[in-house]
């Protein structure tokens, strides 16, 4: 099987895949540069037995990452403990085989890479990606798979940090649906969940509204990340939620490499 690995800014996470690209398994980590491979071992190898896997059990790993700092202790994972080499994401022979039609294509995350083939792969014609993450990044792709740009806002979480550090007397609050509809909030945690949330809610359905106007063609909005659902229950934003879509890209680069002659 294939661990698929996605290091973001915040997590970790590590994907068990099979031949059918079903996830098997899934477990995730604080990302921290200084974490050694040893480190990573010690943890990961004991969630694979708690879910009746062995370390033979994976004969591939590839790793996308945004935090290049990361890569070198998950490539030794990857020797060390699992045999292999690691493929990395947007490396041979992983490339993205994709048009990069952006003014800087070597500045694109590795992540939103993925997130765009897998998109294509998995869904026609042109497309907006959301992704929930310590960013909240759109990506606009068209319906030949070329990546056209995109946008990128502070995630709801770094939102509500800035907020509650700069301002001494409000409370740390939960992310969540406020309990009511309305927007008139009567005391101050209210008020805060209304401005997050229903802040966040507005943040997005205008941006997908201004993308869809400058495409000009029918477009398909996919959402993903750990978020992704939290907002579904209150918005018609999304048309799909894809919550594995960077595991299921890297599994996706993973097979083409293996098809080449």
């Amino acid at each position: 099987m294939l661990l698929a690995i996605d290091a973001g800014n915040t997590n970790v996470v590590f994907a068990l895949v099979d031949d059918s690209r079903a996830i098997r398994g899934r477990w995730r980590i604080a990302t921290d540069p200084r974490r050694t491979a040893d480190e990573y071992a010690v943890w990961l190898v004991q969630l694979l037995a708690l879910e009746g896997f062995e370390r033979s059990d994976v004969t591939g790993v590839i790793v996308a990452t945004v935090v290049p700092r990361a890569l070198h202790n998950l490539q030794v994972l990857a020797q060390k403990y699992f045999g292999t080499d690691a493929l990395i994401a947007g490396r041979a022979p992983v490339e993205w085989r994709m048009a990069l039609d952006v003014d800087e294509p070597q500045s694109l995350g590795a992540d939103r890479a993925v997130n765009t083939i897998a998109a294509h792969a998995l869904h026609p014609g042109d497309l907006i990606v959301i992704d929930f993450g310590t960013a909240t990044t759109f990506d606009v792709s068209d319906f030949q798979g070329a990546y056209k740009g995109g946008i990128i806002a502070p995630g709801i979480n770094l939102s509500l940090d800035a907020l509650v550090t700069a301002a001494a007397k409000l409370p740390r609050i939960a992310i969540e649906a406020p309990a009511t509809p309305s927007v008139v909030g009567r005391n101050t945690v209210d008020q805060m969940h209304i401005g997050i949330y229903w802040g966040y809610i507005a943040m997005i359905e205008g941006l997908v509204a201004r993308l869809k106007r400058e495409v000009g063609r029918p477009v398909t909005v996919i959402a993903t990340g750990g978020l992704a659902t939290l907002f579904e229950q209150h918005t018609d934003a999304f048309d799909i939620i894809e919550p594995d879509l960077t595991i299921q890209g890297l599994a996706i680069m993973h097979d083409r490499a293996h098809m080449m002659p």
